[in-house]
């Protein structure tokens, strides 16, 4: 774990002191590295029988797990959105 969090704060530094130098094809990098890191987390599950066997299960508790995630982020979006209006109302009755 601490390996993970070395290299992301290494990133961090090594995107930092190159900041103004411009990297065009670093987006096309990374989308080809996510697609080699889902191939590869496809082959490890793949290849586990005992998550094949329970894949249904899986499969319900991640649609569930999903839709819970969705509605949560969007009932907190909706009340911080009525929050932030209602600070501009504030501000704006204030400044009257």
């Amino acid at each position: 774990m601490f390996i993970v969090i070395a290299m992301m704060f290494g990133g961090i530094a090594f995107g930092y002191l190159m900041r103004r130098h411009r990297f065009t094809h670093i987006g096309r990098v990374t989308i080809f590295f996510i697609w080699i890191l889902l191939f590869v987390l496809g082959v490890e599950v793949g290849g586990n029988p005992n998550i094949i066997k329970s894949l249904h299960t899986l499969g319900v508790e991640a649609i569930f797990i999903a839709g819970m995630s969705i509605l949560g982020s969007a009932i907190a979006a909706m009340l911080l959105w009525k929050n932030v209006k209602k600070n501009e109302e504030k501000s704006k009755d204030n400044e009257r």
